[in-house]
């Protein structure tokens, strides 16, 4: 209906009813460009290192995330959690290769928010490291991936679970030996 008022219009105006494709098309293209800005700045899309070395979980690092709905409820959201380390000699992050990442998994419909964790126990070296996580986020209709984002870790964030101690949330998780 609102594309033949559009093309009445253009008619009546003497613009070519070609143009009244790419203007609808345009405005779907923009609307979809802004709900997609609008998750991917969503205050409920975060990565967060909930576990550090806590007393009663030794070298171990906990990373939790948070990915908000996509207002497509019968849209499946996915995490893969990984550390890295910090690389003093190249001022980089580098993820750590053996045991250190998840694949993509399940954390249930679009429909609302949604927190998901892993933890990693890692085996004690001679040094100290400076750790992070990151989360890779995938909202999913049927086999295509339809939204997609990596957040390293920050600090401030709310787990409903697994904090350890409670209310714990950094950016990064320092090991060192024993």
């Amino acid at each position: 209906m609102l594309l033949a008022v559009v093309l009445c219009v253009l008619l009546s105006t003497g613009a070519s009813p070609a143009l009244a494709k790419p203007i609808r098309a345009s405005n779907g293209r923009a609307l979809a460009a802004t709900q997609e800005h609008s998750l991917l700045q969503s205050r409920q899309l975060w990565a967060t290192v909930d576990v550090c070395n806590a007393p009663n979980q030794p070298n171990t690092v906990g990373i939790r995330g948070s990915m908000p709905s996509d207002g497509h409820p019968h849209d499946r959201m996915y995490m893969r959690f990984g550390l890295q380390y910090f690389n003093s000699v190249t001022k980089l992050w580098v993820d750590l290769l053996q045991g250190a990442s998840s694949s993509f998994l399940p954390v249930g419909s679009a429909s609302t928010t949604r927190q998901d964790g892993r933890s990693f126990q890692l085996v004690p070296g001679q040094a100290a490291f400076m750790l992070r996580g990151v989360v890779s986020f995938q909202w999913r209709r049927g086999a295509k991936v339809v939204h997609s984002v990596t957040r390293p870790t920050t600090a401030g964030h709310t787990s409903l679970a697994g904090a350890d101690p409670a209310g714990f949330s950094a950016a990064t998780c320092a090991i060192t030996s024993t």
